[in-house]
């Protein structure tokens, strides 16, 4: 062993780039204080998306639960129960099922998401991004938030870990999801919901989105990013939403109409579809959380493209084909019947007008506000209503679905019939709407105004031209009786001369020197030129303002006198 240690102490040491053992110490040091700086907000935010997703799987099953308890037939057992649960939370997400026990022994697609499920997973992810920004528990009341991106990981990645469970879980039940369909719509409302509240809690800032402009080319960008383009983007995204939900209003109080007018079938409907208790609270939750969906197919049918009830059965305002045999449920018993379109079915064209006048209200007044021209207001209102047909698109493609196989594979509108009809409905209606407001606006309140006598308008003169001669009359007023007011207490500070005092010619007098009225002038001695015939003339008020502040100062020193 000595000889060893004689022999490895003698080698000579070559040059080694290895760290030695103080600096690894100090990197790891370094790494494990980072992490454990940086693990609270990524543990909160897992805890946060896996909270989330168990607090709208737990709504769900709470419901089944409850009814399964409740019904004279628990044939299932709480497994059936709760696999039922999981592929509806699996379907508010979009997700399509496969129902296994079908007469035919083939399975049946079910591919209609309730629109008023789906709120209730996207507010959960959406509350869980926005708290999971907050600092965690235990810091200092000055801690910095969670990073974006860490908050952004941590609830997405909780969320999709408990949603491929339940996946799993419900992969085997009666109702199957199809894989394709969990792999895309899952992690495209977790990822949309949770972006959404991290947002929100940063304050919602332009950066994020400014940081996509590179990506675009250089026309497109100068377009997009200019100064003026964003009032007109934001002018254009708030006309789009108040069309969308004029729209969505508008359906859902045709919907009401009809199920008034088919009160009878409704009723019967409903009460032939099961007998016990549980099972008509169960189709009336069903119902309910269609009434979303219903509401969009009136949207489309109120526009013209109107709703299929299977394959190669439309229903329009113009004619309705007969509907195949469908089960007795209230919502498809206010369908309108079969035949040509009558006055009254026409009737619910008013909802894409009321839609189209609602969006150029909008338009017109943020034109008048900014002096926008005819053409920029046009474009504007163009936008609007290309936007508006993109979001009744998009309705209406999650609103529909197949029900099953052969007639039942589609039920729901078009999307892109949907989307263009609405689209060319309000370029009709919202274009030359929005350019007669802005018309009115300019010019006819003005002119309606100076008729009544509470504006002084001239002929041709549009509002703003008026509010700019006003603050023009306004400013010039301001800076007289300013320079008036000031000459004014400046003299009533200054003291009095004495004898000795310097004397300002066409100031004061000194009493030392005898007769004062030969240096004294009230007024200048030369004549200005004759005031113009019209007392309101805008050259006759810039000449009294002109005569009034060259007399109200001093024209020039005559001397100085010594003591």
């Amino acid at each position: 062993m000595a000889v060893v240690i004689r022999m490895t102490a003698r080698r000579p040491s070559l040059p080694s780039r290895r760290p030695s053992l103080s600096s690894r110490r100090s990197s790891l040091s370094r790494l494990l204080g980072r992490v454990r700086d940086r693990s609270p907000g990524l543990a909160g935010s897992l805890t946060a998306g896996a909270l989330a997703a168990g607090l709208g799987l737990g709504s769900f099953a709470v419901l089944t639960i409850a009814l399964w308890v409740s019904s004279p037939y628990p044939d299932s057992g709480p497994g059936g129960a709760m696999h039922i649960a999981a592929a509806l939370w699996l379907l508010a997400h979009g997700v399509e099922l496969l129902r296994t026990d079908t007469l035919s022994g083939v399975p049946a697609p079910v591919g209609v998401t309730p629109l008023l499920l789906l709120l209730l997973p996207a507010l959960l992810v959406y509350r869980g991004a926005r708290d999971a920004v907050d600092a965690p528990d235990g810091a200092d009341a000055e801690a910095p938030p969670v990073r974006a991106r860490t908050a952004w990981t941590g609830v997405v990645a909780g969320y999709l870990g408990v949603g491929g469970c339940v996946a799993l879980y419900a992969s085997g039940g009666e109702l199957r999801p199809q894989w394709p369909s969990a792999v895309v719509c899952l992690p495209l409302l977790a990822a949309a919901a949770a972006a959404a509240g991290v947002w929100t809690a940063y304050g919602r800032p332009r950066e994020p989105l400014l940081n996509l402009a590179p990506l675009l080319p250089g026309s497109v960008r100068r377009r997009l990013l200019g100064r003026d383009t964003r009032a007109r983007w934001g002018t254009a995204l708030r006309a789009a939403l108040a069309g969308t939900a004029v729209c969505f209003g508008g359906g859902t109080l045709l919907l009401a109409v009809s199920l008034v007018a088919h009160g009878d079938a409704t009723r019967a409907s409903f009460l032939q579809l099961t007998e016990g208790w549980s099972g008509r609270g169960a189709v009336l939750f069903l119902c309910v959380s269609l009434i979303p969906n219903a509401a969009v197919w009136s949207a489309s049918y109120a526009v013209g493209p109107g709703f299929t009830l299977g394959a190669g059965h439309l229903v329009t305002p113009l004619a309705s084909d007969p509907a195949p045999l469908l089960p007795p449920f209230p919502l498809l018993a206010a369908v309108p019947q079969h035949g040509p379109g009558t006055a009254v079915h026409w009737l619910a064209g008013v909802v894409p007008v009321a839609a189209g006048v609602t969006m150029s209200r909008l338009v017109a007044a943020r034109a008048a506000r900014r002096s926008w021209p005819a053409g920029r207001t046009a474009g504007v209102a163009a936008l609007a209503a290309l936007l508006c047909g993109l979001l009744l698109a998009a309705l209406a493609e999650l609103a529909g679905g197949p029900l099953g196989v052969a007639a039942l594979t589609r039920f729901g509108p078009a999307w892109w019939q949907t989307g263009a009809a609405t689209c060319a409905w309000l370029l009709a209606v919202g274009v030359p709407a929005a350019l007669g407001l802005r018309a009115w606006r300019g010019e006819g309140v003005a002119s309606f105004a100076a008729w009544l006598g509470f504006a002084r308008s001239r002929p041709g003169e549009s509002r703003a031209a008026v509010k700019g001669r006003e603050e023009e009359q306004g400013s010039q007023t301001s800076s007289a009786s300013t320079s008036v007011s000031g000459s004014a207490a400046a003299s009533a500070r200054a003291p009095a001369p004495a004898p000795t005092s310097v004397v300002v010619a066409g100031v004061l007098p000194d009493p030392a020197d005898g007769d004062a009225s030969e240096r004294y002038e009230a007024l200048p001695a030369e004549p200005y030129e004759a005031l113009p015939g019209s007392w309101e003339e805008e050259a006759a008020r810039k000449a009294r303002w002109t005569a009034l502040r060259n007399l109200s100062e001093p024209t020039a020193t005559e001397g100085t006198d010594g003591p």
